[in-house]
């Protein structure tokens, strides 16, 4: 009886009350800023990102041609790279490691650089290689293919006969450039390579939102492409992507117009599903798992397109070509490695499950993402190349080691 009293006092049920509306308020801020953080996560996927320096330049040797960076999982890699700087020289291209510590790795320099140079020490590791076309010493000529947004850059390597040609799609954040390192193989084997652009990535027509649609409408910018093609007299059509360009050829494979055109698809490191993407990298970033379910959902609402900046609602169920695997009609050549660091391999393993009729994969463990070329250049070059012989692409092997 003294203990249900008590429970009824007036000064209990304040501090009941009081209590509750604390839990609640917390409760509310913590709801408030895990929706701030998926807000900002949806904000960020959507957004053509700048550039981001990922280490440090600790030594630069100009008498010995030698550059000492801090240790990373990409930096420590085998082969050969590229170094975005800012200063006297804005791009450099790596060779091999020469040393290494437990914090440093000292690589060899294969862009000379005088000792009068002076450069930031921030820098962004790439696996471009080949910035410009002009290096690849190979004939090709500037083209703009019309879209419905209007032309968009392309570079055109023209080889052997014209009538079979690989168009190359770039990934996030980057720009055709990207692609450079793939074209010599096309070439020696007597494939055409279009490398192209697509909207908001920099040299593209930049629509409205000036956002990414993770690959829903860069897909027309592409198709544009094959039609483009097609006009020059393409007979057979071979899509390769890389990274999000890997979720844009899936996308073409699936919807073109000029399907018939399109013969195969070549993909290196590429996003499958984007959810999955979304969560791993969330996970790398240690958000809890319902800040990523928010930021999905955020990203995939009509009503949240004005809080993202996005133009439209992402159709994250269209955009998973796990789920629409059965639809697929085009044989597949993955390269992907199982330490990708950014886009996980999962969803290329499941892919290969799947469809094991149409999907091929080949898995690197130490390549980290889209810079397989880089790590092995003979084992990548020679998997594309027996791929494209074994499909009929081409009719006998040729080195296409440059």
């Amino acid at each position: 009886m003294v203990e249900s009293r008590r429970a009824a006092s007036p000064q209990y049920v304040v501090i009941v009350k009081a209590a509750l509306a604390a839990i609640s308020m917390a409760l509310g801020a913590v709801l408030a800023l895990w929706g701030g953080i998926a807000v900002r996560m949806a904000r960020k996927v959507v957004t053509p990102a700048a550039r981001i320096p990922d280490c440090r330049i600790l030594e630069l040797d100009t008498s010995a041609q030698t550059i000492t960076l801090t240790r990373t999982p990409d930096t420590e890699l085998a082969g050969r790279y590229g170094l975005f700087t800012t200063g006297t020289e804005r791009y450099l291209k790596l060779g091999s490691v020469l040393s290494e510590t437990a914090d440093t790795v000292k690589r060899k320099l294969l862009t000379h650089v005088g000792p009068q140079a002076r450069i930031v020490r921030d820098a962004a590791f790439s696996g471009w290689y080949y910035e410009r076309p002009e290096e690849l010493h190979l004939p090709f000529s500037p083209e703009l293919v019309g879209s419905a947004l209007g032309p968009c850059p392309a570079w055109l390597f023209p080889a052997g006969e014209g009538e079979i040609w690989v168009i190359q799609v770039h990934g996030r954040g980057t720009t055709r450039a990207e692609c450079l390192r793939a074209v010599p193989i096309f070439h020696a084997l007597g494939i055409t390579s279009l490398v192209v652009s697509y909207r908001n990535d920099g040299e593209a027509p930049r629509s409205r939102s000036g956002t990414y649609t993770l690959g829903a409408t860069e897909w027309r910018d592409v198709d544009a492409a094959v039609g483009f093609a097609r006009r020059r007299g393409a007979k057979r059509v071979i899509i390769m992507g890389w990274s999000m360009g890997g979720a844009i050829a899936l996308q073409l494979a699936l919807n073109s117009a000029h399907r018939d055109l399109i013969v195969g698809l070549i993909l290196d490191s590429p996003v499958v599903d984007w959810r999955i993407v979304l969560d791993y990298q969330a996970r790398l970033m240690k958000l809890p798992p319902a800040v990523t379910r928010l930021a999905i959902t955020v990203l995939g609402a009509d009503w949240a397109t004005a809080l993202t900046g996005a133009g439209a609602a992402i159709p994250f169920r269209r955009l998973d070509v796990l789920a629409r695997s059965a639809e697929l009609r085009h044989p597949i050549l993955i390269l992907h490695s199982d330490d990708d660091g950014f886009v996980p391999s999962d969803a290329s393993h499941d892919l290969v499950v799947a469809r094991p009729d149409l999907v091929e994969l080949d898995v690197f463990s130490v390549a980290r993402h889209t810079k397989l070329w880089n790590y092995d250049q003979e084992r990548w070059t020679g998997r594309i190349t027996r791929w494209l012989t074994q499909r009929g692409f081409v009719s006998e092997r040729v080195d296409a080691d440059r």
